[in-house]
């Protein structure tokens, strides 16, 4: 029997669909984020000189239109998938299709809250026929430490200690790595962050929820966090992240992944060794070897 590695959850799946499913309802007043987002994925596509006749989407939330190819929109919760179009409800950590038939595949802001995001890279490679495309975005590490911070703070002078509020995001070096873990090729990442003010931090939490982006940690706090607790949340967001307006600060970074399924016409690293030219010719220097001591 193959080895399993035990996978460690870290968010509430039942509870991550949730929270999706209650906030599609409302979920315009709040897709600000998802609607860059997909607009920034959308233009990157476009950019990109190659038509993509079968696409899947993971990820319900934000529209994406790849101008006449076939879409199969997946997510784990049935209310994000809208009415149009080809839909999937499944999990994104066991993808239901075969090997090798997409030409891309596309995430706006919904692999952040996967519980094995290695595991998931690996399928969304398997998925993609060779030479095809992935094209992600997901919610990065600087995302709301603002709100990370206070609410700890807070927690820690109210109740003497703390409970996760924030799920922890990966970096663009993590983003980087487990694609190349994966096995994608050409792999590169970039991100932008997006900073909103609010009046108030209980504006910032109310769009969160309307997000579908609440609190669905594992080890959340299963209590009601109580007046107090709030009121001092506030307190020392409005202290530490309070803008000459008098509105707070909140930090949205958004990871921007590519890399490609492999296939034998990609561009290939030179071999060691191999170069035409000496880097000390095209710099213009003297080459010093190793171990030659240099006087001024």
């Amino acid at each position: 029997m193959p080895y399993q590695p035990k996978v460690i959850e870290i968010f509430d799946r039942a509870l991550v669909r949730r929270n999706r499913n209650r906030a599609m309802a409302g979920f315009t007043d709040h897709d600000f984020l998802f609607a860059w987002t997909t607009k920034v994925l959308q233009e990157r596509l476009a950019d990109i000189r190659r038509e993509f006749p079968r696409v899947l989407k993971i990820g319900g939330r934000g529209d994406l239109d790849c101008n006449g190819c076939t879409t199969i929109t997946m997510d784990i919760a049935e209310q994000a998938l809208g009415n149009k179009g080809l839909r999937v409800q499944a999990e994104e950590e066991f993808l239901p299709f075969c090997t090798d038939c997409f030409d891309a595949v596309i995430s706006p802001l919904a692999l952040q809250s996967v519980n094995d995001l290695p595991g998931a890279l690996v399928q969304i490679n398997r998925v993609l026929k060779p030479d095809g495309l992935f094209m992600g975005a997901m919610l990065g590490g600087e995302t709301l430490y603002q709100l990370r911070q206070v609410m700890m703070q807070a927690e820690m002078e109210i109740k003497g200690g703390a409970s996760p509020h924030v799920a922890p995001f990966v970096d663009k070096p993590q983003a980087g790595s487990l694609l190349q873990r994966a096995g994608f090729a050409l792999p590169v990442v970039d991100s932008e962050i997006i900073t909103v003010t609010y009046d108030h931090v209980f504006k910032l939490m109310h769009d969160l929820r309307g997000m579908g982006e609440g609190n669905a940690l594992a080890d959340r706090s299963k209590t009601l966090p109580g007046k107090a607790l709030l009121m001092e949340t506030a307190r020392l967001y409005q202290d530490r992240f309070a803008e000459a307006d008098g509105r707070i600060a909140a930090s949205f970074e958004v990871i921007f992944m590519i890399g490609w399924a492999p296939h034998g016409s990609q561009q290939q690293p030179l071999r060691p060794g191999s170069a035409q030219t000496r880097l000390a010719d095209a710099l213009q220097t003297q080459e010093i070897k190793s171990g030659v001591k240099v006087s001024d």
